[in-house]
């Protein structure tokens, strides 16, 4: 049984992907770039909102314009974040159930701390006492640095914590700040990646998930 789980965000709590894809396909508008899919955007969000821009703006985008880009894509963002995205099935429902047994959860997000705070209120209410979000000065996942943060502030040890999410970004933390990690199978990210990335477990459904936490699930599948 894991102690405490800490829970990436956009593709593991929120199906966000709608409304970053919009916000995204918004700046190129404005920009005369091409609009993308939002199966590339699945490809292109985990590394926080400038690399995002980067990746949706044309290869050879001078810095200014991209700096430009960036003020643009929050500023749309923050005030549409609410226009599609929706907690993924069951994900509320399995939040509580390890709160009542006792299991010490949080968020780690690389969007900034300003707005992941607010966010995770909104669609978890209550449920998690923990939110970190990016600051100015502390570099972002895959760096450790905000895990290792966060779990200062839960009294976590790195034995029995779990770091839960959807991409290879979300494994690399994991591995960094010396944790296991379980990629989720719901996200924007594939099994295959998932795999790659070094991914101690995976987890189909939210119940899967809750066995895998609770100490109810070896390598092996169930017990």
């Amino acid at each position: 049984m894991y102690t405490h789980v800490i829970f990436d965000l956009d593709g593991t709590l929120l199906n966000t992907i709608q409304d970053l894809a919009r916000a995204g396909n918004h700046v190129c508008a404005l920009h005369g770039w091409p609009e993308h899919p939002v199966e590339t955007y699945k490809t292109m969000v985990g590394n926080g909102a400038a690399k995002l821009v980067e990746r949706f703006a044309p290869a050879g985008t001078p810095q200014e314009v991209l700096a430009q880009a960036l003020n643009e894509f929050s500023l749309w963002y923050d005030q549409h974040k609410e226009d599609t995205t929706a907690p993924y099935d069951g994900m509320p429902q399995l939040i509580t159930r390890l709160n009542r047994a006792g299991v010490g959860t949080a968020v780690l997000s690389n969007k900034p701390d300003f707005m992941a705070g607010p966010v995770v209120e909104r669609y978890y209410p209550g449920l998690f006492p923990v939110v970190q979000g990016a600051v100015d000065g502390l570099p972002i996942k895959p760096d450790p640095a905000l895990a290792l943060r966060l779990m200062e502030r839960m009294s976590a040890r790195r034995e029995t914590t779990l770091f839960v999410g959807d991409s290879d970004v979300d494994m690399a933390t994991a591995r960094a700040a010396g944790l296991e990690g379980c990629g989720v199978l719901w996200g924007f990210r594939t099994r295959q990646e998932l795999e790659q990335a070094g991914a101690a477990w995976l987890a189909e459904t939210p119940g899967e998930l809750e066995q895998l936490i609770l100490g109810e699930r070896t390598k092996e599948g169930t017990v």
